[in-house]
């Protein structure tokens, strides 16, 4: 009978440096950029090289291109910053579309009825502070029936979602502008009303979204120091490894749920005061566009690490708005953007396989 040892065996990891995180990420990056090369050669017959081109260009190809890849980009950072908590918490927080939507659609409200009776500045401040709230009230609901019914937070916070959805849909139909379009439209064009200010004077092309990044970097600094250096931090944590050994420790699990969620709903909230005052002025149902669940990608690839989401969230964005250029310059349509950002998450996403778990091969046998 033969007991020989297997070709390879896998291990997990214990822990792995930061920069062999990158390195590996680095790697998985240049295999997608490779096999979307190999699609594009097929599909366009064209140099993948010029085509990679298109891809710098339509992400930072000009001024304008560049402040919106950064617009996106801390938007992006922080709907993922505030999943984080939840999720460390390994309360599977699938509903930050729904509360991005109730923060967007309080901004929204504060823009139409207030934008003529309060100052710019109390303006944004109770936008920001309403939307939060409003972010983390649809947060809050899920985390009661979850901390006194133990219900499952997924399937709830993903009905939230539709609930929201329907909310805004009525909201819009509200305030529909003119009456019958079925459009919110631009809100305050003419006044910018609720509109975030630009800072950096008329000549920078990025100063309408410099308080935007502003917010999301306070925000980002704000959860990293609170989760790794507070003690509800390390509550969220013991909750998170064990619910049984955090009430041998003497930890409420219920008050830590409500609270952790209330902080990573608020922060989704937040966000949709950004998108609304400071980047689309309008409200949709799109107005979070999916943003909820490409976040939770970001949150997971960082590892829930705050600092390392500007990293995946910049990339995504940069590889999504250079797809779409690449779609445009060789006319093709938009599933193609969507294929070339497809193969390059697949990759990504597998490289985490490497991060947790290392390869092991069998020696060779003395004679």
């Amino acid at each position: 009978m033969n007991n020989r040892e297997p070709l390879f065996h896998m291990t997990k990891r214990n822990q792995i440096s930061f920069a062999k995180i990158c390195l590996i990420h680095m790697a998985a990056l240049a295999l997608a950029l490779v096999v979307c090369a190999a699609v594009i050669v097929a599909v366009t017959q064209v140099n993948p090289f010029g085509v990679y081109g298109a891809l710098y260009a339509g992400a930072v190809g000009n001024a304008r291109r560049f402040w919106v890849t950064v617009r996106e980009t801390v938007i992006l950072l922080l709907i993922a910053v505030g999943l984080t908590p939840a999720f460390r918490m390994r309360f599977w927080n699938i509903g930050a579309e729904g509360q991005i939507l109730m923060g967007g659609m309080l901004s929204a409200a504060l823009m139409i009825y207030c934008g003529d009776r309060l100052p710019g500045f109390l303006l944004i401040a109770a936008m920001l502070v309403t939307s939060a709230l409003a972010g983390m009230l649809w947060g809050l609901i899920p985390a009661y029936f979850k901390a006194r019914y133990n219900t499952n937070e997924t399937l709830f916070t993903l009905m939230l979602n539709y609930v929201a959805m329907q909310l805004v849909t009525f909201a819009i139909c509200f305030w529909e502008n003119p009456k019958g379009s079925n459009s919110v439209g631009t809100i305050n064009q003419k006044s910018h009303a609720g509109w975030f200010p630009a800072i950096g004077g008329s000549g920078f092309a990025g100063g309408q979204y410099i308080l935007s990044c502003l917010i999301v970097l306070l925000v980002t600094l704000l959860v990293f120091f609170y989760l790794r250096r507070s003690k509800q931090g390390f509550e969220i944590s013991v909750v998170g490894s064990s619910q049984n050994t955090a009430r041998y420790a003497g930890i409420d699990v219920p008050r830590v749920i409500l609270r952790t969620m209330a902080i990573s709903g608020a922060i989704c909230g937040l966000a949709g005061a950004v998108i609304v005052g400071g980047s689309s002025h309008t409200l949709s149902t799109s107005t979070a566009n999916g943003r909820g669940f490409t976040a939770i990608i970001v949150a997971w690839m960082a590892n829930f690490n705050p600092l390392f989401m500007l990293l995946i969230s910049g990339l995504l964005i940069f590889m999504q708005q250079g797809a779409v250029q690449i779609a445009s310059q060789y006319k093709l349509n938009q599933n193609f953007s969507d294929i070339i950002t497809g193969i390059i998450l697949f990759f990504l996403i597998g490289c985490e396989f490497f991060i947790r778990y290392k390869i092991q091969f069998r020696k060779k046998e003395v004679q």
